[in-house]
């Protein structure tokens, strides 16, 4: 609910465009998606909230308002084989999916001439096949009900290519062309779908980036433990998905590169060579 007075100073009731919502988040026991949690928990919709990290999912869901109404489902988007059983089960509880929150991922920190092939696939198997595939466990719901809206993590990263990022940004830039078709597809059917690509964000995604070894990088980066708040990154991102924005950009000054590479190539290339990779 949100509390606002009209001109004579009477209390007016007006509806969060989320509340009595039902909304899947993945990714969400920690960083951007547990800020997600937190935020819409407060707007009044009911969760599913999802990551490989069941003990942290229940201490996100403990911290939200009213917890009871929320539930945890464990889900790893490495091995999505049991997706369209889970997006069954959500179903068969809440009888329909309004919103899908794509939000889980995994980042990296190595060359391309340091990274096996291997990691390529990882990477781009959960960021990128693991994400699309919840998205087709729960489509044929959303054509049924004939309402939906999917909101999808990319990031700036699936803009351009960065230092240290060749299979992230691979993955984020494999996510604008499937979802720009599916937008297009299931318009028809009252589906929605919203990219966002956050810029540098105050989570600990550096943390657990993968290295060339194949194991977490394990440091706060510069360009992480300096940038826009989760908070923030939140309440823009909700903002949009309430707009339908099908395509939004959220960040500090960083997110000017994205239309610096679009109208001056050449002054991007010049800019972007002498950024720090973390």
């Amino acid at each position: 609910m949100n509390p606002s007075y009209n001109k004579l100073g009477f209390f007016v009731y007006t509806m969060s465009y989320f509340e009595n919502k039902i909304i899947w988040i993945t990714g969400a026991s920690s960083g951007i998606g547990a800020e997600m949690a937190k935020q819409l928990a407060e707007k009044g919709a009911t969760l599913i909230l999802s990551a490989r990290n069941a003990t942290a999912l229940n201490l996100v869901k403990k911290e939200l308002k009213n917890s009871e109404n929320h539930f945890c489902l464990q889900l790893d988007l490495e091995h999505s084989e049991n997706f369209p059983d889970l997006a069954k089960q959500v179903v068969e509880k809440y009888a329909k999916i309004d919103f899908l929150f794509n939000n889980g991922g995994l980042s990296q920190r190595s060359t391309v001439a340091e990274t096996s092939l291997e990691i390529d696939r990882r990477i781009m198997e959960i960021n990128y096949f693991g994400n699309i595939a919840l998205t087709k466990a729960v489509l044929p719901y959303m054509i049924q009900q004939k309402s939906g809206h999917i909101i999808v993590i990319s990031s700036i990263a699936g803009k351009f290519g960065f230092f240290l990022r060749s299979a992230y940004s691979a993955s984020k830039h494999a996510l604008y062309g499937f979802y720009e078709s599916l937008l297009l597809e299931e318009e028809k059917n009252g589906i929605r779908v919203t990219i966002a690509s956050p810029g540098k964000i105050n989570t600990e995604i550096s943390k657990h980036a993968l290295n060339a070894e194949g194991t977490t990088h394990g440091i706060m980066d510069h360009n992480q433990a300096t940038g826009m708040s989760a908070e923030e990154c939140v309440k823009q991102l909700l903002s949009a998905v309430s707009k339908n924005k099908k395509d939004v950009l959220i960040g500090n000054k960083e997110i000017m590169a994205v239309k610096i590479k679009r109208f001056f190539p050449a002054l991007f290339w010049r800019i972007i060579k002498k950024q720090s990779a973390t």
